[in-house]
């Protein structure tokens, strides 16, 4: 893989490259883009990875290559403190609960003693904590050269550290932001580097959506009536009535919610098809509120323009609020889906592309440069179409670089035959008591991953009653009782543990050694058929004569399972359990491409089998405590040749 990436630097082309769990894919990239002299721009995924490489993996080849070269980070605006806000949120913020309020008094000291500003120097600080957006920028309410505290942003100096870096982290929500608003400062940047490289790149997609359609939510106008009243009321009081503008912003956001939700009631994220409501009056009223709404703040901010940078911005907002709300209450363009996403307190309305193939194309068309795109799951074939055909890559360079794990010796697959199907009633009940006997047998140690909220709930409770009864001592972690990264702490630590989560826990966790050994997945991953935009990419492929089932609900199921799969065995040591409770993975015709797309690991048929592999991996566990030698030891180096990490040690990628 590193030569490979050396070619592609060399001869300035575009390289997409699978590699699987244990290759080392970070250093293939970082070593080869060191050595070359190019200035590089690195994209991960998340913030968390974004830091890993940042604090962790490129000082230490730095170091090792003994090289002078300059390094930055950048993030995007919500990940620094905002000094002007900060000094508003003293004087105005209304916050939600004591703990809220202590928050803010711990990023005021922090703020005294910080050089980066970043929010992750804050241990402990919550990222979906009230306090950040109200001492944080975002680009509709900086205010740029204009604000007081502009000499001293920590904003402006992390795009000034980058602008003059040989290398730079960056991640690929804030990429997208940047091609569509231009606000990130990569614009600048990437004209400048000779390699671009995406880590984790089968999330590009998802992110560069986020960014190239439209979105109009009921949070934007509610922070848009905050400010309004917050500014209002402290540099040009009495001169608006600004409670009434702000509560009429509100009153509009929640009508709307209101208009879309109908009758509905969601404990969680749904999504409606757009025909769904569109055709309705009272949503076309909402809207035409919302525009209402939208143009009083607008006249009423105009009279006070010349007061301060701070109502220029909420008039800028202002504007685009009631353009966005117009825009909505028309048809969508041919090349576009809209949908709605549902929530318990807020609502989206969301206009969307079907993929980034033409963002992408527009990039690889400006000038000479090396990309790379690498991640553990790109594809099933070697072109690795699922990734490169919507991401406008199909001219593109692949290499698909296997495990070195020995997944036959290590790992096993059990799926069980005579097993409710997905969908009927005592499916998840099912799953549950499946798992639970897993537990007993390992002493904890387990994943279980759903494919949906409803089962989430379901298996959880269950589990718990089960334990309960049986007077078992193992403890049940459900996403969504704590924050994740809280969650998997308490899963590392508590080695009698049960963790239940769905989608944001089928990747990016990292948990080597013991501290997991079985992972049981509730059913096969497809894509919710009646989700809008999957509606509207079948209906491209059965347009062009394509088969959808195959080509897209197989492709996608395919890679998704490889992802839950691929929390079990994270070290060249490790030894687990893959039980997927689906009996479509043994007996139907597309099983077998299913099973292909796996890690080839030993396949059980019995159940007998699957709970005596995991008795001999607890008797093995034990065994290795009792003598001291336990797999991943403690300290010096590890057979990687890397240094151990301490007990609790877990990884967000």
């Amino acid at each position: 893989m590193a030569m490979a990436v050396a070619r592609a630097i060399a001869e300035r082309e575009a390289l997409v490259v699978e590699a699987g769990t244990g290759v080392g894919k970070t250093f293939a990239y970082l070593v080869p883009a060191l050595l070359s002299g190019t200035r590089a721009l690195i994209s991960t995924a998340t913030k968390s990875l974004q830091d890993q490489l940042f604090l962790r993996d490129l000082p230490r080849l730095l170091q090792a290559f003994a090289m002078p070269l300059r390094i930055a980070l950048l993030k995007g605006r919500s990940s620094y403190l905002c000094l002007h806000r900060l000094e508003h949120a003293r004087q105005t913020a209304s916050l939600p609960d004591r703990r809220a309020i202590a928050q803010l008094a711990r990023i005021e000291r922090w703020a005294l003693e910080t050089r980066s500003g970043d929010f992750a120097e804050l241990d402990g600080l919550d990222e979906r904590s009230p306090v950040i957006p109200i001492v944080s920028s975002t680009r509709d309410n900086c205010l740029g050269t204009d604000c007081p505290s502009y000499r001293n942003c920590h904003v402006v100096k992390a795009r000034r550290e980058a602008l003059e870096a040989d290398l730079v982290v960056v991640n690929h929500h804030l990429f997208f932001a940047d091609l569509v608003l231009r606000d990130s400062g990569v614009a600048e940047l990437l004209p400048s580097v000779d390699l671009a490289v995406f880590d984790e790149a089968h999330q590009l997609a998802e992110a560069g959506l986020n960014f190239l359609g439209r979105v109009l939510g009921s949070a934007q106008v509610f922070d848009l009536a905050r400010d309004l009243l917050a500014q209002g009321l402290a540099q040009a009081r009495g001169l608006q009535e600004w409670q009434d503008l702000a509560g009429g912003l509100e009153a509009a956001a929640r009508t709307l919610r209101l208009a879309c939700a109908d009758s509905l009631q969601p404990r969680g994220l749904i999504k409606l098809r757009w025909q769904e409501r569109a055709g309705r009056a009272a949503f076309a009223e909402s809207l035409a509120d919302l525009a209402c709404a939208a143009d009083a703040a607008e006249h009423a901010l105009e009279a006070v323009l010349e007061m301060g940078p701070d109502f220029q911005r909420l008039h800028e907002r202002a504007v685009a609020l009631g353009e966005l709300a117009r825009r909505f209450s028309q048809p969508a363009e041919a090349d576009a889906v809209r949908w709605i996403d549902l929530g318990q307190h807020q609502v989206r309305l969301v206009e969307s592309p079907l993929d980034i193939r033409d963002a992408m194309h527009e990039q690889l068309e400006r000038g000479p440069r090396a990309w790379v795109f690498t991640s553990a799951t790109l594809g099933e074939d070697e072109q690795l179409r699922w990734f490169t055909e919507p991401a406008g890559l199909a001219d593109a360079r692949t290499l698909r670089v296997g495990s070195p794990f020995d997944y036959a010796a290590h790992a096993r697959l059990y799926v069980p035959r005579r097993f409710p199907k997905p969908g009927e009633p005592a499916h998840a009940q099912q799953v549950a008591l499946l798992a639970a006997r897993c537990a007993r047998e390992l002493g904890g140690r387990c994943f279980v991953l759903t494919t949906t909220l409803r089962a989430l709930q379901a298996i959880g409770e269950a589990l718990r009653e089960d334990f309960d009864s049986q007077g078992d001592a193992l403890r049940v972690l459900v996403q969504g009782s704590a924050p994740k990264r809280q969650l998997l702490q308490q899963f590392v630590q508590d080695p009698a543990a049960v963790l239940v989560g769905s989608a944001s826990f089928w990747e990016g966790i990292d948990v080597p050694g013991d501290d997991l050994q079985c992972v049981l997945i509730d059913k096969l991953p497809f894509p919710p058929p009646n989700d809008p935009l999957v509606e509207a990419r079948v209906a491209r492929l059965e347009a062009e004569g394509r088969n959808a089932f195959a080509e897209y609900f197989i492709a996608e199921a395919a890679i998704a399972l490889k992802q839950g799969a691929g929390r079990l065995i994270r070290t060249e040591l490790d030894k687990g359990l893959l039980v997927v409770c689906d009996s479509r993975l043994a007996g139907m015709n597309y099983g077998r491409r299913l099973r292909q797309s796996l890690p080839p690991m030993t396949p059980l048929m019995h159940e007998e089998e699957a709970l005596d592999w995991l008795a001999a991996l607890r008797d093995a566990r034990e065994k290795a405590g009792r003598v001291g030698t336990g797999p991943a030891g403690q300290g010096g180096l590890s057979e990687r040749g890397l240094p151990n990490l301490p007990p609790g040690f877990f990884g967000l990628s």
